[in-house]
């Protein structure tokens, strides 16, 4: 699964249990005794599964940021007079940009 797949999916599942989360909220205010209790499950069932998503989610980013490091390290180590000219070209266009202003 590509990163931008990966992003919609946890933006709709976010947005999925956000309004189950508001669904169990309103229930749970008119709710009492064992039918709170039942509702409180069932958003503390949805939280954990979000939790879970996130940590998958968190992995995935971890490790892409990891290899572009990688990568980068290796491009540096090997094209080490590229490297400091594209380091060069960076900071002065960021110069330019910052003295306009």
């Amino acid at each position: 699964m590509d990163a931008e797949a990966s992003r919609d999916k946890l933006i709709a599942d976010v947005k999925t249990l956000m309004a189950d989360a508001d669904d169990i909220v309103k229930a749970m205010a008119s709710a009492t005794g064992e039918k709170a209790a039942e509702l409180g499950d069932k958003l503390r069932i949805k939280l954990r599964s979000a939790r879970e998503k996130m940590g998958d989610v968190q992995e995935v980013v971890a490790d892409r940021a990891k290899a572009a490091a990688r990568a980068t390290d290796d491009f540096v180590h090997d094209n080490p007079w590229k490297a400091v000219g594209i380091a060069a070209g960076v900071g002065f266009l960021i110069g330019l940009l910052v003295n306009r202003r």
